[in-house]
């Protein structure tokens, strides 16, 4: 027992955490000492890494197979966990495959097989059935977001990889609310509840009604995002549609900004959120699909440009705002003649009337054409950048490496300059493109 307490807090030390919250604490105990448990907690409150201690502690070092599945409803999300995973440092191998990129890097990635596989239903199914690595020392099963998985289709993907799996001892399922209801294939019998969703963590969010008048909309978002000045935040709309008005309207004013939606490529929306991420845009217009299982830092202010269908999107969408004991704030848009649904309570009126200053962009974001696959590390990309691309250390923005390319955060007035200077030099024993992304 002290000998997992002490590897724990290397973890946390790694990842410079001091101590894991009360949720994760009991999530953690709860998940070692039971065969199933449900573990509700709000958005952004650390469930991922409250399983991965868990699933750490429990794997086999000797065993080569893998061990642990985790299923999630989005790439965003499978992306997610594998860095959280990487990053814990553990010595156990780790991937995520997930449609929308080639099966070829799948199948290169798996082919030294991983302890712990992280994947969308239908990819899962997919190497499932096909018979790519051995599932006899698949124990450990984690439903993460569980809930979304079946509410967007992936039913009939989950009960075929489920019933292939009959040597599952220990399942963890996880959302961020507790309305959905568990089908039986699941075979969750007498799972211990974990839940933290009465808790005060969101109750600093406070909800904001900005009213409109007929055919201002656009112009009042423009003037709430100019009076909110310099703060990244989250525009939400129901239809991609709409996306690409306001990406159209905001460009028009000169309005960095990034965008998300299911109808984008799965490149894209990763770009996007890298950029979001490291500051060079401050605003992203989004549809649900961001609302939860994504990465991105904790924010101040979320905008329901068009409301919420559900009270469930509605409560996932202010997730992403006063999280973990933080101030937030939605803004819901209104228009006079139009009542709000009965879920949107207690909102106050706000006086756009005032703005603050907003600066222009300060940050561009670089690409880079190598990653781990070449052996290249942030610590070699960051020697690059001050060696030969003699910048200071604090003009040396966020770096985002992935398996075959990185991503690194420049000041504006640089970016040029050093896409110029780094492009098509060696990086480890490999020739890089450096270009402005």
């Amino acid at each position: 027992m002290a000998n997992s307490i002490k590897e724990q807090q290397d973890i946390l030390s790694k990842l410079n955490i001091q101590a894991l919250n009360p949720m994760q604490e009991e999530a953690v105990s709860v998940i070692n000492d039971t065969i199933n448990t449900i573990l509700l907690s709000p958005t952004g409150t650390g469930k991922t890494l409250a399983f991965l201690l868990s699933v750490i502690k429990i794997l086999d070092p000797e065993c080569n197979d893998i061990q642990a599945l985790i299923l999630v409803p989005s790439r965003e999300l499978a992306i997610q966990i594998e860095q959280v995973a990487r990053s814990m440092g553990s010595g156990f191998k780790v991937n995520a495959v997930y449609g929308g990129r080639p099966m070829s890097k799948d199948k290169i990635e798996i082919k030294h097989v991983p302890s712990i596989l992280i994947g969308t239903p239908g990819r899962i199914a997919d190497h499932f059935s096909n018979d790519r690595f051995s599932k006899k020392n698949i124990k450990t099963l984690i439903l993460d977001e569980f809930d979304k998985s079946l509410e967007i289709g992936f039913e009939m993907e989950m009960r075929e990889i489920i019933g292939q799996l009959p040597h599952i001892n220990k399942r963890v399922l996880t959302s961020a609310t507790h309305n959905a209801e568990i089908p039986g294939f699941v075979r969750l019998n007498n799972p211990t509840i974990v839940n933290y969703l009465s808790e005060k963590t969101i109750s600093k969010l406070e909800i904001k009604t900005v009213k409109l008048s007929s055919n201002n909309k656009l112009q009042a978002l423009l003037d709430l995002i100019e009076y909110l000045g310099d703060q990244p935040g989250i525009v939400f709309c129901n239809l991609r549609e709409s996306i690409e008005q306001v990406s159209r309207f905001l460009d028009k004013n000169n309005i960095m900004h990034s965008c998300f939606s299911g109808g984008m490529e799965q490149k894209d929306r990763e770009r996007s959120l890298i950029k979001f991420r490291n500051g060079t845009s401050q605003i992203l217009i989004a549809t649900d699909l961001a609302s939860r299982g994504i990465d991105i830092p904790e924010l101040k202010f979320i905008v329901h440009y068009e409301m919420s269908r559900t009270l469930e999107e509605f409560t996932h969408r202010n997730g992403r705002v006063g999280r973990v004991e933080s101030n937030g704030t939605a803004y819901v848009m209104k228009f006079e003649n139009k009542d709000l649904p009965e879920f949107v309570k207690n909102s106050k009126v706000v006086n756009i009337s005032k703005k603050s200053v907003r600066k222009s962009q300060l940050w561009k974001t670089l690409f880079i054409s190598g990653g781990r696959k070449d052996k290249i590390s942030k610590g070699d990309i960051a020697g690059l950048f001050f060696k030969q691309g003699k910048i200071n250390k604090d003009d040396l923005g966020t770096i985002e490496l992935k398996q075959d390319c990185a991503f690194v955060a420049v000041p504006k007035k640089l970016a040029d300059q050093l896409a110029d200077k780094l492009n098509n030099t060696r990086l480890k024993k490999k020739k890089v493109r450096v270009l402005i992304l």
